[in-house]
């Protein structure tokens, strides 16, 4: 397929389906809501307890990494399921790997949490 150059309005148009995906993630996923609620507390508590311009940027890294893991965890798992409805130990043993990925990134991101709270308070 022949590139067609840089457009703005290509460029537009896939911010427009990056939105579109992340509105349906909110809409289908109940797990994206418990990550908004977490992000949500974490960023409350950083306001409040006064963390530096690089603890900052470690929350907000390992924040990331947690709603990444979860978005592809998601696409995955679709994915899957549309590729076979039986069950099949493969596709288990994918699903389960995709949900072992956002467990890695929440304990991560747990550790971060800690590593950045837990002097705030003592």
């Amino acid at each position: 397929m022949k590139s067609q150059g840089f457009s703005i309005r290509a460029r537009l148009r896939s911010f427009r389906f990056a939105m579109a995906g992340i509105s349906s993630f909110f809409l289908r996923e109940h797990n994206a809501w418990l990550h908004f609620m977490a992000t949500i507390a974490v960023f409350i508590l950083a306001a409040f307890t006064g963390v530096t311009k690089t603890e900052l940027l470690a929350l907000v890294f390992a924040v990331g990494f947690v709603w990444v893991a979860e978005m592809f965890n998601t696409c995955i798992e679709r994915v899957m399921d549309f590729v076979s409805i039986k069950q099949d130990t493969e596709i288990k043993f994918i699903k389960d790997l995709a949900a072992g990925a956002v467990l890695t990134a929440a304990i991560t991101a747990l550790i971060v949490g800690l590593v950045v709270f837990i002097p705030k308070f003592f």
